[in-house]
């Protein structure tokens, strides 16, 4: 296993020594035999964009399907480029907006942590060099994202290597509060991203929302966590300024997380989501099954479990 491993990194490595609009070349074959031939997931991207967005016609709909998957092969060559990419090109074509402010408020406020919600909204691969830009502010900062490890182990430990290339440290979804209470027990100050978009499994439902006209499950952890430890909380609205380059601005969400009721602070994250997604369809990840598991399944499901109705 561990040969294969070297194998596929040095071939990925070597690949991403290519220049980007090289790159780019490969991506633009890469579409045509993604949506031309293989016509991967077509159906379920379609099937959301038209859930997603009824007033649309037939027409917009399949110029952002095209758009997405245009964007989403240019995703997959510019995660390639992370194995290689030095931190100087990247700062150039990562740009963040707002990372200043948030570094001051957690001194200003005696802050340790700042959370940052954000979705699989343009290239979230890339959004893992903002620990580098950190610490260019303060050193002493841990940046870090909360991931999901991936059944295919050498796939995990490959994206788990380019993501730690700018510095920053991967923590496993279920090690998420252990790892941050040791950090709050150590007197370390962290700044730790999100990403709050995916689809919880049926045990871990415990509030639903309205999401592009649907009701969906999402992950309440980032504010639950948050009113644990006191956490500043923050949105990435990310967009793509041309082809290879983004912009990725940074606000404060709320001003005190602890104020707010169970579920407030989420369902503003996924308003915020809603808008950024809406403003660039085509940088949404729609080749997730977002809305497999069903509120009407769930209420069946609690009813079978427990006897009677949920109450969310």
């Amino acid at each position: 296993m561990k040969i294969i491993y070297l194998i596929i990194w040095s071939i990925c490595y070597l690949l991403s020594l290519l220049p980007l609009w090289l790159l780019y070349i490969l991506s633009d074959l890469i579409y045509l035999l993604l949506y031309h031939v293989i016509r991967y997931r077509r159906i379920i991207v379609k099937d959301n964009l038209y859930q997603s967005f009824p007033e649309k016609d037939e027409k917009w709909i399949i110029t952002t399907e095209k758009r997405f998957y245009h964007f989403f092969c240019d995703y997959i060559i510019e995660t390639l480029k992370l194995f290689s990419i030095s931190r100087q090109n990247m700062k150039k074509r990562m740009q963040f907006v707002g990372v200043e402010d948030m570094v001051e408020a957690l001194n200003k406020e005696n802050k340790q942590f700042a959370f940052i919600y954000l979705g699989h909204h343009g290239n979230w691969e890339w959004i893992s060099s903002l620990t580098a830009r950190i610490h260019e502010i303060n050193p002493e900062v841990i940046g870090g994202q909360i991931y999901h490890p991936l059944s295919n182990s050498i796939i995990d430990r490959l994206l788990k290597r380019i993501r730690e290339r700018s510095g920053g440290k991967n923590i496993p979804m279920k090690e998420t509060l252990r790892w941050i209470l040791k950090r709050k027990r150590n007197g370390e100050k962290a700044i730790i991203g999100f990403i709050a978009d995916q689809n919880p499994k049926w045990n871990c439902i415990h509030h639903w929302v309205e999401f592009f006209h649907r009701k969906t499950p999402v992950f309440i952890g980032t504010e639950h966590i948050g009113k644990q430890v006191d956490a500043l909380i923050f949105y990435a609205d990310v967009e793509c300024v041309r082809r290879g380059h983004y912009r990725c601005r940074i606000t404060r969400m709320v001003e005190d997380v602890k104020e707010y009721k169970n579920y407030e602070v989420t369902d503003l994250y996924i308003r915020l989501l809603e808008q950024s997604i809406q403003r660039s369809p085509s940088f949404w990840l729609w080749t997730h099954n977002r809305w497999k598991r069903t509120y009407e399944e769930f209420v069946i499901r609690q009813i079978n479990k427990n006897g009677e109705l949920p109450l969310n």
